[in-house]
């Protein structure tokens, strides 16, 4: 059982917080899920079995060590403002990236060409928190189908703060992926959509280790 590892809470149950709370659990680890409706963390949590249990999202983030924020950039910003307290000290995740529909069916950046979610969501840091770009780098189809494959699928990263490594590793890892370090924040662009390490950039797909290898 996974009792001494990091606390893990998943804000946000859209496609991707389903997918990342569902790979958890298929890597042994327990994971708390909270929604702005309960109703919905409870149902995610009954459908996932004893290793999930639903929580409020104050209640999520408070109990956590690492709180997975998967929700749209601009609710990530808001969550930050109202849950400064409780976020103080914690890991955070943003898996986000800043886009909107296009209104031709696809979607648009919503940022900067040169800004990352990543390096704007650092300025708006609660006290002590230490933010990880991660879990965002491939879309949520693939999130699920490449989980837990042998050989497994990379998934990237990035922190400026390398205490955080090991733990971030460790959670990667149980989510069914190899993870690999790409630097700080600032790199963190790279693996935002239409970034080069993104499914949806340049990089295409997703790959092993040993293709990554080959291609850079």
């Amino acid at each position: 059982m996974s009792t001494n590892k990091s606390k893990v809470a998943v804000i946000g149950l859209g496609n991707i917080g389903k997918v990342v709370a569902s790979n958890l659990v298929k890597g042994n680890r327990e994971v708390t899920v909270a929604s702005h409706k309960i109703e919905d963390a409870k149902a995610l949590a009954s459908q996932l079995g004893s290793l999930a249990k639903p929580a409020d999202v104050k209640t999520a983030i408070k109990e956590a060590d690492i709180v997975i924020m998967s929700v749209w950039f601009s609710t990530l910003q808001e969550l930050f403002k109202k849950y400064s307290t409780e976020l103080q000290g914690k890991i955070i995740i943003d898996p986000s990236n800043p886009i909107a529909p296009d209104g031709n069916g696809g979607f648009k950046k919503i940022i900067g060409a040169d800004e990352s979610a990543g390096q704007i969501l650092k300025g708006l840091l609660p006290n002590g928190a230490k933010l990880v770009k991660a879990l965002g780098s491939l879309g949520a189809a693939s999130l699920a189908g490449a989980a837990h494959k042998n050989p497994s699928a990379v998934l990237f990263y990035a922190s400026d703060d390398k205490s955080v490594n090991n733990t971030i590793e460790e959670l990667i890892t149980d989510n069914g992926f190899d993870p690999v370090n790409i630097g700080g924040i600032d790199q963190s662009i790279r693996m935002e959509v239409f970034g080069e390490l993104h499914e949806f950039g340049a990089l295409g797909k997703t790959v092993t280790l040993a293709e990554l290898k080959q291609s850079v």
